[in-house]
């Protein structure tokens, strides 16, 4: 016995390379903190090794097509079950929303974006951890009726401590921006950097640690849905996100009295509060295909024009939560990294069109290839549905006047991303209303001539 509690006492050392994780995308894993923990042959046995609780966590129904059922078996000290009932969390966190009508949010066709949040002005004597600090900036469909999706911005100045969140609601994709976050999770602890994304999966109980103090960045979040890689179609077999670069967390455990211990449920958007007596990251070992997962946004393999025109933005898709009409996503996360541009005769930025997807953009480092000035690196557009948008006027005056004679370029020092929806966003009162919103943003665009030149028609436009 003596041993077996010498086995089980644990570091806090987070993952520091992809060889502490497992790999692959969508696959049916295992692990174990303990040799021997992880019961074989069956699911639930009458008695777990080393005296273990087995509990299942399911990420779609029990009868759903195999190929789309997820669900995990974890084996913990002790059940998750074990708490106190729980409370309406006050106060009220306000700038939460989940179910999107006119009492909560607002339309508008108006092309919007806001500045980046200001983190490092954050005074200490107030502490915002990741739940606190998590607002709605738009989104639509509800979390009660299993089908839409939302779009948070966050700013954290402080770690989650003697407490967790668990999302109800969703799946969150995580973006962090400015500041890593140590991620701690019912599988294993994560390390996700800026550059990097994490999927928290609907229901895992996690905490984030921020290690280089103040953090911002975005989360997207999928409600009755989760995300998968594209169909490459004629791509074929190979590029964009390569399953094997999706790394899952190892088995790492808890345990020990941790009285007063808080988790925070998000449910229907409103925050609740439970208490117990111990840490909820108590997993020794745990087997499935639902766990959380994290992606180097470094490793996508981009595809590009080689002769002429402008490929759409659908070919930087890394992942797509899709609906039951075949090409449409409830949400794609398509990414803008570092890559050549050689098309010929072709004007090589993003063409100015109106689209019936909406177009939510951030900017994680660097410039964006389309707006010379005012997007910013922790800023925010939004286009919505059938809203015109295109390249600002310096960009498109820079690029014609460059010419036909334009050779290969490389587009380096950048990375944007794009979180795509078929339904229309409603904007939430406290990002319209934002003192961060940009009021001119319009004015990119009114410097816009014409360069029509006439030629080759009569004086009523009929060509001749």
């Amino acid at each position: 016995m003596e041993q077996e509690q010498q086995q089980i006492t644990k570091t806090n050392d987070f993952p520091s390379d992809d060889h502490d994780y497992l790999s692959g995308f969508g696959n049916t894993y295992e692990s174990e903190s303990i040799p021997g923990s992880l019961p074989r042959g069956q699911n639930s046995p009458l008695l777990c090794p080393y005296g273990l609780y087995a509990e299942q966590i399911s990420g779609t129904s029990f009868t759903s097509p195999h190929k789309l059922n997820q669900r995990s078996w974890l084996y913990r000290i002790k059940p998750s079950v074990t708490h106190e009932p729980f409370q309406a969390r006050f106060p009220r966190h306000d700038k939460l929303v989940s179910e999107f009508d006119k009492s909560n949010s607002y339309t508008t066709p108006t092309q919007l974006r806001w500045k980046p949040k200001p983190v490092d002005t954050v005074e200490e004597s107030a502490p915002i951890d990741f739940v606190e600090g998590l607002y709605t900036v738009c989104g639509a469909g509800s979390s009660f009726l299993r089908h839409g999706f939302a779009i948070h911005m966050y700013t954290a100045n402080k770690s989650m401590d003697d407490c967790a969140f668990c999302n109800a609601d969703g799946d969150f994709l995580i973006v962090p921006q400015k500041g890593r976050l140590w991620i701690t999770t019912e599988c294993g602890k994560l390390q996700v950097s800026p550059g990097e994304i994490v999927v928290i999966p609907q229901g895992f109980r996690f905490a984030v640690d921020l290690p280089d103090g103040p953090s911002r960045g975005y989360v997207s979040e999928i409600f009755g849905t989760h995300f998968q890689l594209p169909d490459l179609g004629p791509i074929g077999a190979n590029g964009l996100a390569a399953p094997r670069d999706f790394l899952v967390p190892k088995a790492w455990f808890e345990d020990g009295s941790r009285p007063g211990y808080t988790v925070v449920q998000k449910y229907g958007g409103e925050l609740f509060v439970a208490k117990q007596d111990f840490s909820p990251f108590n997993v020794v070992a745990w087997h499935g295909n639902y766990v959380p997962y994290k992606y180097d946004l470094n490793k996508f393999c981009p595809y590009n024009t080689v002769l002429f025109d402008h490929s759409d933005p659908s070919i930087n898709t890394v992942l797509t939560a899709p609906t039951d009409k075949p090409g449409v996503a409830l949400l794609d996360f398509v990414i803008f990294p570092p890559r050549w541009l050689v098309a010929e005769h072709t004007f090589r930025p993003p063409y100015y069109h109106r689209n019936c997807m909406s177009e939510f953009m951030g900017l994680i480092y660097g410039g964006y290839e389309a707006k010379a000035d005012g997007f910013l690196p922790g800023g925010a557009s939004l286009h919505s549905c059938m809203t015109p948008h295109g390249p600002d006027t310096k960009t498109y005056e820079a690029t014609i006047e460059r010419g036909h004679d334009a050779g290969p370029s490389k587009i380096t020092n950048t990375l944007a991303f794009m979180f795509e929806s078929c339904l229309i966003p409603r904007i939430s009162l406290c990002a319209l209303k934002s003192p961060l919103m940009d009021n001119d943003y319009y004015q990119c665009w009114t410097g816009l001539k014409s360069h029509f030149s006439g030629e080759g028609a009569d004086s009523k436009g009929n060509g001749v």
